[in-house]
């Protein structure tokens, strides 16, 4: 029987049935299909999509990552990514994970683990595929990613992409030296994600913290930052055991199931401690580098209290001023966990600069709250997608358009790097064992074949006593020629204005063979 409609859409019977209505298209004897209503919701899901891919968040976030790109495009990398990248290669070649030294003369066969190895494989995979490009690109994805994630945490917390955005830029700047392609910047990120992750949990949404396993064996076998990880972890679980109101923080006891779900994911979190290629010891390293090398903390650049006497000290002591003016005037109410991160945070940065890597996360967020007090929130009715769109593809072809090429790549790490002294090295082989300067080891044991005197590898060096007596030497102390003979140095490659190269420019015993603008080679004259 056929369906007879009128203009307003009713039945004869006067029952209000759509033209679209499956049972009604079945009874005019319309071919069997998929309902219209299905299709529309897919239609309104891929519009949706649209709509946020080109909205204003979306389009900050484009310019966090030119942000980050701009300063990176200098290849300013860290003098450890050479043997970091020897160390990926070496497991990538061998299927093997090293147990001791095989790189230098003054500590072979020392019992060693490549501690961040997935971060070293990753970083040799990336030069494996594309050379210094694949560098260049690792180097840009992770930084992007880190400020991404950093983004999303601060807008996730405020509520408002604006003064997380602004939040973000402020913050870049302490951090933006440290992406240097080194493992490090894959923990930061996971640091970034577990806070992400306990933030979604402290909302409601209980599936999230399942992640936390998986992320943590990550990063255990990336690097030893994972016990920052942990301590955040703690700080929330132990946060919900108290009702608190005092002054401007506060605390909301955990309910049973809540607890239970932090106990379950803190054990299985623990649990792939274990899942490395060293077993538990991986899991051990932070706390024997932070108990066993004194040396290392007191020498190491990164490792010293944070120096405000340069801008990222006065950006660092800005922003807290800041934070405590505001929080006098306004008297903002806080969580208890993430006050107590925040002012961790503070303390690890003044007392070793590294520790900004901690800070930012954990200052980004209550950032974005105070400054969301005189920043509107978005509204998407307002918002010009055509425009936005425009201003993102422009900012992504400028930086697929300023990309460095391989070649632009090669002159900034020679002018950076002894590449032209290593050239002479392979054409003139100096004799042997060779001295070198710290910064020089990496990439002596990425060009190899010689063993080198010391890296970055300080952990390694000191208990030795090879990162004292290095110390010795390259400060050109009333003793360093007396080391050099000690270790029965026969060269040394140092930097062309450092105290050492004057010391031996000026001694009978030495004779300098080679220079260039940065570098200098030394050997020694046949005794009497």
């Amino acid at each position: 029987m056929t369906a007879r409609f009128v203009d307003n859409g009713e039945t004869k019977s006067g029952r209000t049935t759509s033209v679209t209505d499956p049972s009604v298209l079945r009874a005019a004897g319309a071919p069997p299909s998929q309902p219209d209503s299905f299709v529309t919701r897919s239609q309104v899901s891929r519009q949706s999509f649209l709509k946020n891919l080109t909205s204003f968040p979306a389009l900050l976030a484009v310019l966090l990552v030119v942000a980050v790109f701009v300063p990176l495009r200098d290849f300013n990398v860290d003098p450890d990514l050479w043997w970091h990248l020897k160390v990926g290669q070496g497991i990538l070649a061998t299927h093997h994970w090293p147990a001791g030294d095989t790189y230098s003369f003054t500590a072979p066969g020392t019992p060693w683990m490549a501690y961040e190895w997935l971060g070293e494989t990753l970083l040799a995979a990336a030069h494996r595929a594309r050379g210094l490009t694949g560098l260049m690109g690792l180097d840009l994805a992770l930084g992007a990613a880190i400020l991404l994630a950093l983004y999303a945490l601060a807008s996730l917390r405020s509520g408002n992409s604006k003064a997380a955005f602004v939040s973000c830029a402020l913050l870049l700047p302490l951090i933006v030296g440290f992406f240097s392609l080194r493992p490090q910047e894959l923990a930061t990120l996971f640091l970034i994600l577990t806070l992400i992750i306990l933030e979604l949990f402290r909302r409601g949404r209980r599936g999230a913290l399942w992640l936390l396993p998986l992320l943590f064996l990550l990063w255990v076998n990336t690097h030893g930052s994972f016990v920052v990880g942990f301590f955040a972890l703690g700080v929330m679980g132990a946060s919900g055991l108290v009702e608190l109101r005092l002054g401007s923080v506060e605390s909301t006891l955990w309910t049973a199931a809540q607890r239970l779900r932090l106990g379950l994911a803190l054990l299985a979190s623990l649990l792939a401690l274990f899942v490395t290629p060293y077993g538990p010891k991986l899991a051990g390293f932070p706390l024997e580098m932070a108990f066993s090398h004194p040396l290392v903390v007191s020498t190491i650049t990164e490792w010293q209290p944070i120096p405000f006497n340069l801008p990222v000290g006065k950006i660092f002591l800005a922003l807290l001023v800041g934070f405590m003016a505001a929080q006098i005037i306004f008297c903002f109410t806080w969580q208890l966990a993430e006050i107590t991160l925040f002012l961790a945070g503070v303390v690890a940065a003044c007392l070793h600069w590294r520790f900004l890597l901690v800070f930012v996360p954990f200052c980004a967020p209550l950032l974005a709250v105070i400054l969301s007090r005189w920043m509107p929130p978005y509204e998407p009715r307002k918002d010009k997608h055509a425009l936005n769109t425009i201003l993102m593809v422009a900012a992504i072809v400028s930086m697929v358009r300023f990309f460095p090429s391989q070649a632009e790549l090669e002159k900034r790490v020679a002018e950076n790097w002894p590449v032209e002294a290593v050239q002479y090295l392979e054409t003139h082989p100096p004799p042997q064992p060779m001295f070198n300067a710290y910064g020089y080891g990496g990439y002596l044991i990425f060009h190899g074949p010689n063993k080198v005197f010391i890296d970055g590898r300080t952990d390694l060096y000191e208990p030795s006593g090879v990162l004292a007596d290095y110390e010795s030497i390259s400060r050109a102390a009333t003793n360093a020629l007396t080391l050099l003979w000690a270790y029965n140095i026969q060269s040394c490659l140092v930097q062309r204005n450092e105290a050492l190269a004057t010391l031996l420019a000026a001694s009978p015993q030495w004779q300098r063979v080679y220079a260039d603008s940065q570098s200098a080679l030394f050997i020694r004259e046949p005794s009497p």
